[in-house]
């Protein structure tokens, strides 16, 4: 395949995965669980063996640089909630791909020699004589 078909090709695919981007809704990082827990009241229904305990209650887990933060959700949020967050693991899942053509459009035009990019043809041209020092 020449240069210019599987350019073309890719610069397609890389088209329509910003196109997807673009349609993205709105995300939310992290992992949706619930939660059950026991009171602790001796006479309560969760202290009896083989009750999973009060609840479900909804979380939002992620981490943030080294810490991980949680966020309750109420459980009227909790379709939406679970929505955001497969809408972010689709946007990771089309980035990683994004970068991926981006990364094999780079490779193909040093290949064959040609520009990195053509918006950049000619905008910085090589110098005709080197600078002077102001000494």
């Amino acid at each position: 395949m020449n240069l210019e078909s599987s350019l073309e090709i890719l610069n397609r695919q890389r088209t329509e995965l910003w196109r997807q981007l673009n349609a993205l809704g709105d995300f939310r990082q992290g992992t949706l669980a619930s939660q059950y827990r026991k009171c602790g009241k001796p006479g309560c229904h969760c202290a009896e063996d083989g009750d999973v305990g009060h609840g479900p209650r909804w979380v939002v887990t992620r981490s943030v640089g080294r810490k991980t933060r949680s966020q309750s959700i109420p459980a009227a949020a909790v379709e939406a909630t679970q929505a955001e967050v497969a809408e972010y693991h689709r946007f990771r899942a089309l980035t990683r791909e994004l970068t991926e053509v981006s990364s094999r459009i780079c490779e193909e035009r040093l290949k064959h020699g040609a520009p990195e990019t053509p918006e950049k043809r000619g905008r910085w041209s090589k110098r005709s004589k080197p600078r002077r020092s102001r000494n």
